[in-house]
Parts: structure tokens; sequence; C-alpha cells
């Protein structure tokens, strides 16, 4: 802003970089969350799975239930103890069979519906861990998407009532403060006609050219487009335009495509700003940078000198 802006733009020019920075918090926040309750789902889908594989278990321990019995009223009725430990102790059929000098006590086919017994009763230890892992693992979720929800809430609260704050401050502006704000569509001498001529045709350069088809478009928070668009949903809707998806928030797009120096810079790169990364452009050429700026001021092209440099990224 210029060294003689009065307060009132002065205050209007915070509360709008807070407003923003919010919003950029708010977005990263609901995509959070998303993740958060898809992990919740899974996680409640494994705990079911699980419990389902617990109620098979156990009906197989039952079906072989009677054998154990068997052997057990054998030992009662005065079969040797030492067999029904062999039974009950065996590693395997084979072994079981091998520890067996006689079949008096229990046929081949019953130390198979013991061993299978045992065998039914360790699996069913294991999926009953793995049962309570998954509930464990649940709750979890639970509580991790609980406690984004909460943060997520708590974001809303502040970008409504920093909107509310926004809104009025513009309303407070008089109209030659509102004309210094708003700026022109263009720098001085900047001709987006002969930009476009000169550009080398690419994806990047048709996003840059998407993006300038909605200079004069309105700032609203959260907006993507067509004809309405925050900071990172002007990118996002540019090169949407050209068949590329970029994430959603500022931060996200500043950690995609290919990081690129600032003497590197080419028409469509994505150029961010402030140490954060919450304000996000298309870099236009010649140290310009097509943006959605704030409320109240239009999709524009100005100097990069406007804002503090954070970085850039090609797609």
């Amino acid at each position: 802003m210029p060294g003689n802006a009065s307060e009132a733009l002065q205050r209007m020019t915070e509360l709008a970089r807070q407003s923003e920075q919010t919003n950029e918090a708010l977005l990263n926040a609901q995509i959070e969350m998303g993740k958060k309750v898809d992990a919740l789902k899974a996680a409640q889908a494994k705990q079911a799975a699980d419990h389902a594989a617990v109620a098979a278990a156990q009906a197989r321990v039952a079906q072989f239930q009677p054998a154990i019995d068997r052997v057990a009223r054998a030992s009662y009725e005065g079969a040797r103890t030492s067999r029904l430990f062999a039974v009950l102790t065996a590693d395997s059929p084979q072994q079981l069979l091998d520890q067996m000098t006689a079949l008096d006590v229990l046929s081949s086919e019953t130390a198979k519906e013991v061993w299978q017994y045992q065998q039914a009763v360790a699996d069913a230890a294991t999926v009953e861990d793995q049962a309570r892992q998954s509930a464990d693992a649940a709750r979890d979720a639970a509580a991790q998407a609980q406690a984004f929800s909460d943060d997520l809430q708590k974001k809303q609260s502040e970008l409504q009532t920093q909107m509310a704050a926004v809104t009025q401050a513009w309303g407070q502006l008089s109209g030659r403060e509102r004309a210094v704000m708003i700026g022109t569509p263009f720098p001085p001498g900047f001709d987006p006609n002969v930009l476009l001529r000169g550009l080398v045709p690419g994806s990047q350069t048709s996003a840059l050219q998407a993006g300038l088809s909605r200079i004069g478009d309105p700032y609203v928070w959260g907006a993507t487009g067509p004809n309405a668009f925050d900071c990172s949903g002007l990118v996002q809707w540019a090169y949407k335009q050209v068949g590329k998806q970029l994430p959603r928030t500022s931060q996200a797009q500043g950690e995609g495509g290919v990081p690129v120096r600032k003497e590197d810079l080419q028409p469509g790169d994505v150029v961010l700003f402030y140490p954060d990364h919450s304000h996000v452009g298309i870099y236009a050429g010649d140290g310009m940078v097509l943006h959605a700026s704030t409320f109240g001021v239009p999709v524009q092209v100005v100097p990069m000198a406007t804002m503090p440099y954070a970085g850039a990224r090609r797609y």
C-alpha cells in the first residue's frame, strides 16, 4: 500500500491478509478431515471384518468340541492320563500318532479332530488379538477425526468472524480508498495481448491464458470458479482448463510440481508468497503475477514485488 494510505485502508489490508491465511488453513483442515474420515471408515471396516473372523473361528472351535468331549470322557472312564496328555500337547497329527503305542484310546480320525481343534483354538486366539487391535485402531481414528472436526469448526468460526470484520472494514473505506486498494487490472505498460502473442505453446502458458480470461472476477473466500475465486482456487481452475489437476490449497500447490528458481521463472509457473505459502498466483512474465488478491479486489495482474516472494513450482 502507498505510504500515505489511511488507517482504515491499512486495517482493511491487514484483516484481508488474515482472512486469506485462515481461508487457506481452513481448506487444508477440510482436506485433512476428509483423510481422517476415510481412515476412520477403513478402521471400522477392519474392525467389522475382524469381528466376523472371530465369530468364524469360534464356530470352528465349537465344531471340534465333541472330539475333545470324547477325550475327556475316555480319560474319566479310565484311559491313561499319559495318552490324554499326548493328545493335548502334540504339535501335529503325525507326532500324536508317533506318541501313541496303541489305537485303543483314540482312532486316527479322532486324533485328527483333536489336532484340528487345537489349531482352531490357536486361530481363534490370533483373530481375537487382531480384533482387539482393530478396535483400538478404530477408537484412535475416531478420536483423531473428532479432534480434526473440532479444529475445523474452530477455523470455520474464525473465518466467519474475520469475513465479517473485512466486510465491515470495506464498508468504512471511502471511494478513493477503495480505488487505491482495487488498483487496475494490469500494471501500467502491461499489454496482455502482447504477452499472449509471445508465449511458447504449452500447458503452462495455456493455463496462464485461461487465468487471464478471468481478469475482473471477484475474490470470494473458498471459491474455485468459474466466476469467483480465492487465490489457490484461481490457480487450480486455470490449470484444470488445460487438463491438469492441481491440489486445492496454496500450501499443497507449493509442494507439487518441480521447484523453480526465481531467475528461471517462465510464464505459467505457480508462484508462492509469504513464508507460510498462504498466497499463490501464476507468473505472467516480466516480474508480474496473475492472482486473486483479496476481498474487494478483482482478479488482476500485479508486480510480484508487491508481496514477499516465497518460491515457485512448475507443473
